[in-house]
């Protein structure tokens, strides 16, 4: 079966908001064994809409819409769809129903303007929303399976996974098994990992080995089709150990891995605890490593001494170091790895201190310089970075580098 993806909205055409949703799906039906072949994005115009459904329609077997199912008057997907069945728009309880209840769990009254979501084209099968309020739609049009989602993907997401998955599954028995792995990979640039495996990324179908770089990290997402899940899985293995076998030092992870939770695993299997005093990343390590669900167990506490005075006065750095090295020194970041070990009581402390710009750089301490010092124990591990790119991305970098140094030393 082959799938085509028509994403709703005007705010997309015109780049107001990053279209994820087309990945999202794209990626899930490919695990179901369903080939996406086209995808495309339509403005709030019912009669481009009516056409682009029709004609995804006379070439897929599913048709999946995102977006356009809100109570505005600019969300036309209903009746669209309604058009296109040649249905009237009828009131169902059940969402009505549904609706109600997520106003009054809020303590708020029932906007007028949201009821319209409750009216939905006769005869189509509603699918429930468990996170907002507008629901999903499952009709059938010439024989074709029409899907209609909402466009917030924290509502599509769980939508997909709960509701439309399992309705796909049962449709398409006896079809190909598509899975995917990703192998994620941090210090390393992309050109050495090219020329590491550039003999799989030369792979045919059925099985097939792309390279993505993406900030502070490269990966290497397998694909691999079979008549069953038996053979797929051994494709997938099999390239799995290859990539080992020639990146094995750079692997902190795969699939739905990241730095902060592989090193939250190490941290927690190792009862180790840990604490940060950051400056240029302004609380952006903390924020990371406290994103894993579980943190509590090794995260004692991060300080953002960003002005000097700070670092002296709380974090207990001396003001005589300071004036003799600079903020921005190595000297400093182990200053502050230690402080911060001291005052938390952790295993681990680490320090940053560096210049995220766009101003604020010499040329002896340029933008992108960034130390950071990491003490576990009695072992003090010290690193100089020198990033280029954004105020935004040296921050992000910073935190990403830090993260894989002290993955690879605990």
């Amino acid at each position: 079966m082959n799938a085509e993806i028509i994403s709703i909205g005007t705010e997309l055409l015109l780049g107001h908001v990053i279209n994820t949703n087309t990945a999202f799906l794209s990626q899930k039906l490919a695990e179901l064994g369903i080939d996406v072949y086209n995808t495309s994005v339509v403005g709030d115009n019912r009669k481009r809409l009516l056409e682009a459904i029709r004609s995804a329609a006379a070439r897929s077997d599913i048709v999946v819409t995102t977006g356009g199912l809100g109570p505005t008057v600019d969300d036309i997907t209903s009746q669209t769809i309604s058009m296109l069945l040649r249905k009237r728009m009828v009131l169902n309880r059940r969402v009505l129903k549904d609706l109600e209840n997520y106003f009054r769990f809020r303590k708020m009254k029932v906007l007028t303007s949201s009821v319209r979501q409750a009216y939905v084209p006769e005869g189509v099968r509603c699918v429930r929303n468990k996170v907002g309020i507008a629901p999903g739609l499952i009709t059938k049009y010439n024989g074709r399976i029409i899907i209609c989602l909402p466009g917030p993907p924290r509502e599509l997401g769980p939508m997909f996974e709960n509701a439309i998955s399992p309705y796909l599954k049962k449709r398409i028995k006896g079809t190909w098994v598509i899975k995917s792995r990703t192998v994620k990979l941090a210090s390393v640039p992309e050109s050495q990992v090219n020329k590491s495996v550039k003999r799989l990324l030369k792979l045919k179908p059925p099985t097939t080995v792309g390279i993505y770089a993406k900030a502070g990290q490269v990966e290497l997402r397998i694909m691999a089709k079979a008549k069953n899940e038996k053979d797929v899985s051994a494709s997938i293995l099999k390239i799995k150990k290859k990539i080992r076998e020639k990146l094995k030092d750079f692997i902190f992870g795969y699939d739905e891995d990241t730095l902060e939770s592989v090193t939250g695993r190490l941290l927690t299997r190792r009862k180790q605890t840990i604490a940060v005093a950051e400056s240029c990343t302004g609380g952006l390590l903390a924020n990371r490593i406290t994103n894993v669900s579980g943190s509590s167990k090794y995260f004692i506490m991060g300080l953002v001494a960003y002005s000097n005075s700070v670092k002296e006065n709380i974090l207990g750095v001396s003001k005589e170091s300071i004036e003799k090295y600079g903020a921005v020194s190595q000297e400093i970041a182990i200053a502050m790895a230690e402080r911060i070990k001291l005052l938390a009581g952790s295993d681990i402390g680490i320090g940053i201190t560096g210049i995220a710009g766009p101003g604020g750089g010499t040329p002896a301490k340029p933008v992108g310089l960034v130390y950071a010092a990491i003490i576990i124990g009695r072992k003090k591990i010290l690193k100089e970075f020198r990033f280029k790119g954004t105020r935004e991305e040296i921050k992000f970098q910073t935190t990403q580098d830090i993260l894989e140094l002290l993955r690879k030393n605990i």
